[in-house]
């Protein structure tokens, strides 16, 4: 499959028909189908941009389909400008530099198009600035060496242990790998201890990004799903959940340990992803006696750790034992174009992560290194400001989708970044189709998940201002109205089952 990480610059028929599945239901024109689910491709990444796709005549082909379809869908698609309109038939996709939303009443579309596909945050600007300049004063001292360090600088090692010890799990520099971000160390993880056939068990819904990982790896993937909330807890348009809600269903994660002996668990328990929820201490604690006695090696999320809105105050699950593993990074905190991460593992498990990081890359940027030193060193400098400014969002998002979308239903996240909402029907990836038209891109809700799971959810960042949010809330109630006064796009724009992760 062709994927962002890892383009090819051409799509051959055969492997595009794979991506579309069974695009063909019969909804509307076949040109529309199939220009829409190409249009899905796009946006939820599956296709990578700059990539050409197949000539109309050999895509006709392999789809036995007439050739006035396939040039009318990337007539569709050319003029909304998901391809180039250059010369030839071997057109390639591209991301619309400003599209157009459509009039809907009550919408006032900002200057391009507004993205919740990303739940980010701009930077701590004058924090990361002033960091960045400090580092500047201290890169003559590393000047004279080669400027290769795949471990990373000891200043920042030393920062980063520092902080875990801080937080209760005593830490010593020799146990930090620094890594160009979460999502980097994660790869190292999974190419040392998983790899070919070997099982990846995960909480679901899960991090995307994390699925796309385990999958490239080859390992395979064992879904645990976290338990639904309790009939009568999760009301329609409040989001009403008492206490920590429903949390993890830890007998289902024991049970899938013991039977299918997974070399890894990838679990995020501190907001998570996408769903908000903390993990309590109690079930921190079983899952690393039950870890120990099955060999699986837990490996912990925390990037959105940080982000505590509600002072839940849970305990590092490495505190718990010094096997787990823990990923980090300032991109949640601080901003993700720092690009900066690390690993804590015993001092063994580290030298085999080290050792496969060099067959990788040999080590990230020094002033880069040296810039995270000093927001590690001082971390919650800019937490404060940027805690309260999160829960005026989640505040905002909330309420603003009690009051225009009441059908909808969503649990209250303790912290994090999004909300995730179950939708009345199976239309996540219909609305994730149609949300551009009205200014707005959102994640399909199974890009969370693996075989095509949670066509009922959406995932919604609050990590846009207020006015924004507003657009973006009346956007989805635009694209909502759509879909049901058309209640067939939701199985015309149906996520294709050949484009679902196995």
């Amino acid at each position: 499959m062709l994927t962002p990480s890892n383009p090819s610059g051409s799509l051959s028929p055969a492997a595009l028909a794979r991506l579309l599945g069974a695009w063909n239901t019969g909804g509307s024109a076949a040109y529309r189908e199939l220009a829409d689910v190409v249009r899905l491709l796009v946006l939820d990444g599956r296709i990578a941009l700059d990539v050409a796709l197949p000539s109309e005549r050999a895509l006709a082909e392999t789809l036995g389909v007439s050739r006035t379809t396939v040039t009318a869908a990337y007539a569709g698609l050319r003029e909304q400008g998901f391809l180039s309109s250059g010369q030839g038939s071997r057109a390639r996709t591209q991301l619309p530099h400003r599209m157009a939303p459509a009039q809907a009443p009550g919408i006032v579309a900002p200057d391009g198009v507004l993205d919740l596909a990303y739940a980010s945050l701009p930077a701590t600007g004058e924090v990361v600035h002033r960091a960045f300049a400090d580092a500047l004063t201290e890169l003559p001292a590393l000047l004279p060496g080669f400027g290769y360090d795949p471990v990373g600088v000891p200043v920042l090692r030393e920062a980063i242990a520092a902080h875990y010890t801080a937080a209760g799990v005593p830490t010593s520099a020799s146990q930090i790998l620094v890594t160009s971000g979460a999502q980097h160390a994660l790869n190292i993880i999974l190419r040392t201890l998983a790899g070919r056939q070997q099982k990846v068990l995960v909480d679901h819904p899960t991090y995307p990004n994390a699925l796309d990982a385990i999958r490239a790896s080859g390992s395979r993937t064992v879904p645990v799903p976290l338990p639904a909330a309790a009939p009568g807890t999760q009301l329609p348009g409040n989001g009403s959940l008492a206490g920590n809600g429903p949390g993890w269903d830890v007998d289902a994660m024991v049970a899938a340990m013991r039977q299918q002996r997974p070399a890894m668990a990838y679990l995020l328990p501190d907001f998570h992803n996408p769903t908000g929820r903390v993990m309590s201490d109690l079930q921190r604690r079983r899952l690393v006696r039950e870890a120990a006695g099955t060999g699986t090696v837990l490996v912990v999320d925390e990037t959105l750790r940080a982000l505590d809105l509600d002072g839940v105050g849970t305990t590092p699950l490495a505190a718990f034992s010094p096997a787990v593993v823990s990923i980090g990074s300032l991109s949640k905190s601080h901003w993700a174009g720092l690009r900066t991460g690390w690993i804590r593992a015993e001092e063994g498990l580290l030298a085999r992560f080290v050792a496969t990081r060099t067959t990788m890359d040999l080590g990230g940027p020094a002033v880069e290194q040296l810039a995270a030193a000093r927001l590690v060193r001082d971390f919650a400098e800019p937490l404060g400001a940027r805690l309260e400014a999160l829960r005026g969002n989640r505040e905002t998002l909330l309420r603003l989708l009690a009051e225009h979308l009441p059908e909808w239903s969503f649990e209250r996240p303790r912290g994090g970044l999004t909300v995730w909402c179950r939708l009345p029907a199976a239309s996540s990836t219909a609305l994730a189709v149609l949300a551009p038209e009205f200014g707005l891109r959102v994640a399909a809700g199974p890009r969370f998940g693996v075989g095509g799971s949670f066509e009922h959810f959406l995932r919604v960042p609050y990590t846009l201002p207020e006015e924004q949010l507003t657009t973006a809330v009346l956007a989805l109630r635009a694209a909502q109205d759509r879909l049901d006064a058309a209640p067939q796009l939701r199985r015309t724009l149906k996520e294709p089952e050949a484009a679902a992760i196995a």
